[in-house]
């Protein structure tokens, strides 16, 4: 795979994150926003176990997001490095189709089989 078109890879797939990112953001303040006109009493309110367990699961994802774009930068920095196609584990080539579907990993099929 060529610099260029892994460049176009992970940008799309940094962008797509990003907008899932702000999206996550957003519905996490939402529901924060919501929860200040309850009782603030979980055990009591029937209302208030899904209110925290939402805000939880939301704020789950979205530090997946944010770990995921962390993950994307690193993956452009191995591009420029001219490592991104060789596993760290160990050394071998990356197939093109894993970097396609997965832009950010960094260990070949053959690694990620032994976790």
């Amino acid at each position: 795979m060529d610099e260029r078109v892994a460049t176009e890879l992970i940008e799309r797939a940094r962008a797509e994150t990003a907008r899932l990112a702000a999206a996550l953001a957003r519905q996490r303040d939402e529901i924060v926003a919501a929860s200040e006109f309850t009782s603030g009493d979980d055990e009591h309110d029937p209302e208030g176990v899904t209110i925290a367990f939402e805000r939880a699961q939301v704020q789950a994802l979205l530090r997946q997001a944010q770990d995921d774009l962390t993950a994307l930068a690193r993956a452009a920095e191995r591009v420029l490095a001219g490592v991104y196609e060789v596993c760290e584990r160990c050394g071998g080539p990356i197939a093109e189709g894993r970097l396609t579907a997965l832009p950010a990993t960094r260990i070949c099929i053959t690694c990620a089989n032994r976790l």
